[in-house]
C-alpha cells in the first residue's frame, strides 16, 4: 500500500465501523438467543444462555451485564434474563434479517445447512439496502 494512503480517514473509518459491527453482533446474538430460549423454556438462565453460546458462565454474565447497560434487558437473582421491549424488537429485528439472508443463501443453492452457518456471519454485516434487495429479489422469485 503507498504511503500516503496508510491510516487514511477513510480506512480508520472503516475499521472502525467494522469492530462496531462485531459488537454488535454479540449483542444481537444474546439478545437473539434469549428471545427464543424465553420462547422455548419460558425463561432464559445465564447458565442456559452460556451453554448455548459456548461460553463460559462468567462471560455471559459479563455480556448480560453489558445488555442492561445498553437498556435491551433485564435480571433478577435467581429469575433468569429478559428482554425488554427495546431488546424484543431487537431480537425480532434480528430473527427476521437472519431468516431472510438463509432464504437468499438457499434461494442461489446453497444447502440449508450451509446457509444457516454462513447466515450467522452474514447476517450482522449486511446493509439495510443490501437487505431490501435481498428481500425484493425472493419477493420476485416467489410470486
Amino acid at each position: 500500500m503507498p504511503e500516503e494512503h496508510a491510516g487514511s480517514p477513510n480506512e480508520a473509518d472503516r475499521f472502525a465501523r467494522a469492530r462496531e459491527k462485531q459488537s454488535l453482533a454479540l449483542l444481537e446474538d444474546y439478545v437473539e438467543l434469549i428471545g427464543d430460549l424465553i420462547a422455548e423454556t419460558g425463561e432464559a438462565r445465564v447458565a442456559d444462555i452460556a451453554n448455548r453460546m459456548g461460553v463460559a458462565q462468567p462471560t455471559a454474565t459479563k455480556t448480560v451485564a453489558r445488555l442492561r447497560r445498553e437498556g435491551l434487558a433485564t435480571s433478577r437473582p435467581y429469575r433468569g434474563v429478559f428482554l425488554t421491549d427495546a431488546g424484543a424488537a431487537l431480537a425480532t429485528r434480528v430473527r427476521a434479517r437472519h431468516h431472510t439472508v438463509i432464504e437468499l443463501l438457499m434461494a442461489v443453492g446453497v444447502p440449508a445447512a450451509t446457509a444457516e452457518f454462513d447466515a450467522e456471519g452474514i447476517e450482522h454485516h449486511v446493509s439495510e439496502t443490501t437487505l431490501a434487495a435481498f428481500e425484493a429479489f425472493l419477493k420476485k422469485r416467489q410470486g
